[in-house]
């Protein structure tokens, strides 16, 4: 099989294209990545990925896959959890569910990129606990660890990114309800992404 290409920022473990990387390697999807500077030659680049037809909107991650190309990370994820049969829940009440809190997610990184240029108090003080504290009713719907149970979904890789990304940028709350921490403890023993967790953890 062609090896897919992926095109994302040289952001190391921050960003959404993270989230896609994770999901890819723990499904066992080799990748070849290409990664961009996140600077001033941004604007170029993205000019040109472009004109290659690799994104219409000038934005990453991007994924070359069997003649596709793939834009947008929550889509890609949802695409993948279908071309695999796993990752996306088996009934359509399990697959909302999936959908419901991927949704969230998206809403709550909107939020969490505008602070990055903007710091706002209320970002950590309200929207950041808010967040976590509606994830927590959803995950203490199963005995978890993941949001579904024992099964883990293309929803989880992106909590988990939210979970890591707030804490990389200082605006974690002090605790997390007992449902996430557990969700993460459990995540980061996933085999196929221990050892890349353990090596781009923080300090």
């Amino acid at each position: 099989m062609t090896v897919p290409v992926y095109h994302y920022f040289d952001l190391g473990r921050l960003g959404r294209g993270e989230v896609v990387k994770l999901f890819l390697m723990d499904a066992g999807i080799e990748i070849e990545e290409v990664n961009y500077p996140y600077d001033e030659t941004w604007v170029e680049n993205s000019k040109k990925l472009q004109q290659q037809g690799i994104t219409r909107t000038r934005k990453v991650p991007a994924l070359e896959y069997r003649g596709l190309i793939l834009t947008q990370h929550i889509p890609i994820l949802r695409f993948f959890a279908r071309e695999l049969g796993r990752y996306d829940g088996e009934t359509n009440v399990e697959k909302f569910v999936v959908d419901a809190v991927s949704d969230i997610y998206i809403d709550w990184r909107s939020q969490w990129v505008a602070n990055l240029t903007k710091k706002s108090e209320k970002y950590k003080n309200e929207v950041a606990p808010e967040y976590y504290k509606l994830l927590d009713q959803y995950y203490r719907d199963h005995a978890g660890p993941y949001l579904l149970g024992n099964t883990v979904t293309y929803a989880d890789f992106a909590v988990y990114q939210s979970i890591d990304n707030d804490e990389r940028t200082g605006t974690l709350p002090s605790s997390l309800p007992e449902s996430l921490l557990k969700f993460r403890e459990v995540f980061e023993l996933r085999p196929n992404i221990v050892a890349y967790l353990k090596e781009t953890r923080l300090d």
